[in-house]
């Protein structure tokens, strides 16, 4: 037998198998190890451009248990900081989005311009000479903060790679999202916020898998074949790639419609002649090999280690982080093109709710599906590994091969490997 003996992932070469172990869903210390090697020193998702559309917007998001505050200066310039007041520890900002070109703490009423500077201090004079300018009393920024084609980022470990560096081969995908419109891309309406009794990697796990669809999501696929005129005949093809560090994509032809460009029977003569007109403007723009794959494929995007940008009927942006092993938070929003028609926004936001949102089709049948599993694992002491070999070995692993996973997993245990004590075998 040849292999990889890692603490949580093994691989027998000979057999061709990977196997991860079930303690890394379950062992408290597992998540506490997740936080120190990977959510405090990977980049991770922050937010869109777009939530900050003008000068001095602001919002505040929680990442990797840090509550942040992401501001546009009146410059136009995006910062980031700790919400959290150099004085007693205060969060700054108590409101979730806005416009302010200053921020009071309500403790003690210290002011912070959106540049992150100490503006004001009540008695001030009981301070040392020069306190306000010294820079001691301002806000703490992030230690990284970066952008990659509207979608910024935040890491928070002051030597890690760049956000190119990191984001590596994944991102073309990226940057291919910010191409669906010559006039841009937009966060539409608020976040979708729901928990999930299962461990995180399960949603990771989850979101790049193509080989559940038709099982798990049978209801939803006999829904639309039941529809009048709401499939193509076009079959479920494509391939999955491993992007390096941990990143994967799924990039398929799938017969529903998709907003950007591929119609379907079901939108009527009208909107046909609507869609050929941006398929034209995609091909002048981009050229027929880029405009084909914006219009026809679908895309599920992982960026390592919890971003998922689904490309589907329509986008969904989504981010979770564990409380616990069993109990994670989500985040998700929906992003489209700006100017788009008006009935192409509905059925985008339709879509968004009635298949990845909490009370779609696919949300509570993928969340039933990860809850079980998390409930299997109890069984850990008798049945202790999860199977991931489904194409491992082929040149051209297909979308519902489970190579994207491995891409995850590989990366998952050379971080986590690096805590101390979970080195040995499991």
């Amino acid at each position: 037998m040849s292999g990889t003996n890692g603490a949580y992932v093994r691989i027998d070469e000979d057999l061709k198998t990977f196997k991860v172990s079930r303690r890394a869903f379950v062992d408290p210390a597992v998540t506490d190890a997740e936080y120190r090697e990977i959510f405090d020193k990977c980049w991770l998702y922050l937010g869109h451009e777009s939530e900050l559309d003008q000068p001095n917007d602001f919002l505040t998001r929680t990442v990797a248990r840090r509550n942040i505050l992401f501001a546009r200066q009146a410059d136009g310039e995006f910062r980031a900081y700790l919400n959290t007041c150099p004085h007693r520890g205060a969060s700054v900002c108590r409101e979730r989005s806005g416009s302010a070109k200053s921020f009071q703490c309500m403790y003690h009423g210290w002011v912070f311009g959106n540049d992150g500077r100490l503006k004001h201090l009540p008695g001030e004079d009981s301070y040392g000479e020069n306190f306000r300018e010294s820079g001691g009393g301002d806000l703490t920024p992030v230690p990284k903060l970066d952008n990659c084609a509207g979608f910024w980022f935040v890491c928070f470990d002051p030597d890690g790679p760049s956000l190119d560096d990191y984001l590596g081969a994944a991102m073309p995908y990226i940057e291919l999202l910010s191409l669906h419109s010559k006039h841009g891309m937009e966060i539409v309406g608020g976040t979708q916020e729901y928990a999930i009794r299962s461990n995180w990697k399960l949603l990771t796990e989850n979101s790049v898998d193509g080989y559940h669809a038709e099982s798990t999501h049978a209801t939803y696929l006999d829904y639309l074949m039941n529809v009048s005129g709401g499939l193509i005949k076009q079959p479920l093809v494509g391939r999955a790639f491993d992007l390096g560090n941990g990143h994967a994509v799924l990039e398929y032809k799938a017969p529903w419609g998709r907003t950007i460009a591929q119609w379907i029977p079901m939108w009527g003569e009208e909107v046909k002649a609507q869609l050929e007109d941006v398929k034209a403007e995609l091909v002048e723009r981009l050229g027929p090999d880029k405009a084909d794959r914006i219009a026809h494929y679908n895309r599920n995007l992982l960026i390592f280690p919890n971003l998922i940008v689904n490309d589907i009927m329509a986008i969904t942006v989504r981010t979770y982080y564990p409380d616990a092993p069993d109990f994670m938070n989500v985040n998700a929003w929906a992003l489209a093109p700006r100017r788009e028609a008006d009935w192409a926004r509905q059925y985008r936001l339709y879509n968004f709710l009635e298949f990845l949102g909490p009370g779609g089709f696919a949300t509570p049948d993928d969340v039933e599906a990860m809850e079980k599993c998390q409930m299997g694992y109890r069984n850990l002491k008798e049945a202790r590994w999860n199977d991931i070999s489904k194409g491992i070995g082929k040149a051209e692993p297909s979308f519902d091969d489970e190579a994207q996973m491995r891409a995850f997993w590989t990366e998952w245990q050379s971080r986590i490997s690096r805590a101390d004590g979970f080195g040995l075998a499991a």
